[in-house]
């Protein structure tokens, strides 16, 4: 709800700067509603706001100067009185999105309304071994990519948001967790991207991306305490707390691959250290693709699942690790997402809650992803337009 300013700044005397802030509030205010909505009249954005409509009019006549915002006559044939409708400026700043893996990155450009607009993929075969900074420039050929196929050639994204396995030590800025990803453990990889992209860069963990994407447009909505967990090549989690994401001291907080349990070999060394895709031992080596696929004998994972004493076996270790995530952070939901509990579906989730009943734990609702694209990329994209939007909708 905007703060009802009045743009003449009267009534504010001596409170030096309020009128301007005020106004900002109320622009914003404007703008977030106008992302939601996709199209107000003046009429309606009043109603919204609580602001009068001359004082609306004001209002819109400024961003739409600033170019934020772009005015259009209400489409022929539909009923009601004609009116002007107001929206988000798209060409008012792009931004990027991309998700990391070990075979290469995949990256989409949207523009400030969020309108995907361009998407690319590249190989990690598709730059030389031996090119410096290999890895920023794989990551800007992918955007490169993106931006091409949005017709909008050399233009710099505002913002560029990277989702990796594994977490940057807040530290030490280094990428840990993640031994399976050959060069992105530069500590400098940060500002190397940041030169090569011309934009500011976040790098963060691919499952806490997912659980952003979750929350905002998944299973998880208008939930404020609630668990990921991800089990695919590789298995994690993200916990989110009272609606704050629970990252830890080194970043690695769900890092729950790593995670011993019985029937698993440990997981030995520093985190840097494991090279194998299973991390070496913990929970990932029994619920992984690579392990699920291996108790059908190397079957592909839909026909591995297919398999009622495989699905059976694998939800018991499934219920292991998310009873052990349950004891430690009593989540009111739990969601399964990735590979394995997208191709096990329901039948899956049935039996992981089975499992779970009759111990001596909460018993959080349970759920599969319904996400239909690619979460990490979506939670990417949704992170790199809060960014921008608070920078370019930033009026003050």
């Amino acid at each position: 709800m905007a703060t009802h300013a009045d743009p003449s700044g009267s009534g504010t005397a001596g409170t030096p700067g309020t009128p301007r802030v005020l106004r900002a509030m109320n622009d914003r205010a404007a703008l977030d509603l106008l992302v939601a909505h996709g199209t107000l009249t003046r009429t309606r954005l009043s109603e919204l706001t609580g602001l009068s409509k001359p004082t609306a009019s004001q209002l819109l006549r400024r961003l739409t100067e600033m170019g934020l915002v772009r005015a259009r006559s209400k489409e022929r044939g539909k009923p009601g009185p004609s009116a002007m409708l107001y929206e988000i400026e798209p060409k008012a700043a792009h931004v990027a999105a991309l998700s990391a893996d070990p075979h290469g990155v995949s990256a989409v450009v949207a523009d400030i309304a969020g309108t995907v607009v361009g998407h690319a993929r590249v190989e990690a075969d598709s730059v030389a071994e031996d090119v410096r900074h290999r890895t920023a420039q794989l990551v800007k050929e992918a955007v490169d990519g993106a931006l091409v196929q949005a017709g909008l050639g050399t233009e710099e994204p505002h913002t560029t948001v990277i989702g990796t396995p594994g977490a940057i030590d807040p530290r030490t800025g280094e990428l840990r967790y993640a031994p399976h990803l050959p060069g992105w453990h530069s500590r400098t990889l940060r500002a190397e991207l940041a030169e090569v992209l011309g934009t500011p860069v976040t790098i963060d963990n691919d499952v806490n991306l997912a659980a952003m994407a979750e929350q905002h447009e998944g299973a998880a909505q208008d939930h404020d305490n609630f668990a990921l967990i991800w089990v695919d090549d590789g298995t994690g989690a993200a916990v989110v707390v009272n609606g704050t994401l629970l990252r830890g001291a080194t970043g690695g907080a769900g890092e729950i691959g790593y995670m011993p349990l019985p029937g698993a070999p440990l997981a030995h060394g520093g985190p840097g250290t494991y090279a194998a895709a299973d991390a070496g031992g913990g929970f990932q080596s029994l619920v992984s693709v690579p392990a699920v696929r291996g108790l059908a004998q190397g079957e592909p994972l839909a026909d591995a699942l297919a398999e009622p004493a495989v699905r059976e076996e694998v939800a018991r270790r499934l219920a292991s690790g998310v009873a052990s995530v349950v004891a430690v952070v009593d989540p009111e939901l739990v969601v399964l997402s990735g590979a394995v509990p997208q191709a096990g579906g329901e039948p899956l989730r049935a039996l992981v809650e089975r499992e779970l009943t009759g111990l001596a734990l909460p018993r959080p609702l349970l759920r599969v992803s319904e996400l239909d694209d690619d979460p990490i990329l979506s939670g990417a994209l949704l992170s790199a337009l809060v960014q921008a939007r608070d920078h370019v909708f930033d009026t003050t």
